[in-house]
């Protein structure tokens, strides 16, 4: 990047060493930055919106307020990211590697996120309306009172994910694996947790109904016909 500057739309980094750059508020609109190294790099309030960061490494970047929506992020690397705020609305994290990362308040409607490692991520209040969480690790997950509406969260992991006060209505958990979640007080009206596991899992003041609970494991370790 010429003088260091932090604009840069549409500009082809692809493979480019940025670790620790600070490019916080730049414009990276469209640029192709896959397989770039951004390790702990700066990047709060940066237009990102439509990039291609397939495969980058974006472990302890900042992306705080960043505009991610409808970027790229297969299998990137996300390990402890800053991504409080930020708009990933209809992006594409498929199999990203985000463990412990932070995603508060994040606008995640639509995303893909299947097949993802999203364990120990912090989660709250995160919009995630119609995202596909299919087959992603959120185990010991916080994912207190995001909205989760319409999510695909099908045979994902949930053990031990902290789920107070979350709004799952209508969405597929089936064959989810819910054991020791807490779900109190979470909405799942109209959820479909057909084959789910829900052992030890708390269900106080959770709404379920229309739930679709056939051959779920209950809290109690029965299974519900």
């Amino acid at each position: 990047m010429a003088g260091r500057s932090k604009d840069c739309p549409k500009c082809n980094l692809a493979s480019a060493n940025l670790k620790r750059f600070d490019l916080s508020r730049g414009d990276l609109e469209g640029a192709d930055l896959r397989r770039a190294i951004l390790h702990r790099a700066q990047l709060a309030g940066a237009n990102l919106a439509g990039a291609n960061l397939t495969g980058a490494n974006l472990n302890k970047t900042d992306l705080k307020r960043a505009d991610l929506a409808g970027a790229r992020l297969g299998e990137a690397m996300l390990y402890e990211a800053d991504l409080a705020e930020a708009d990933l609305t209809r992006a594409d994290l498929a199999g990203a590697m985000m463990g412990s990362s932070h995603l508060t308040f994040a606008k995640l409607d639509a995303a893909n996120i299947a097949d993802a490692d999203l364990a120990d991520a912090q989660m709250h209040g995160a919009k995630l309306k119609d995202a596909d969480l299919s087959r992603s690790d959120l185990s010991q997950a916080t994912l207190r009172r995001a909205e989760l509406v319409g999510a695909h969260l099908e045979a994902a992991s949930l053990a031990r994910a902290d789920l107070r006060g979350a709004n799952l209505g209508g969405a597929d958990l089936h064959e989810a694996d819910l054991m020791r979640a807490d779900l109190t007080g979470a909405d799942l009206s109209g959820a479909n947790l057909k084959g789910a596991r829900l052992l030890l899992a708390k269900l106080t003041d959770a709404k379920l109904d229309d739930v679709d609970l056939a051959g779920t494991i209950m809290p109690d370790g029965t299974t519900h016909e």
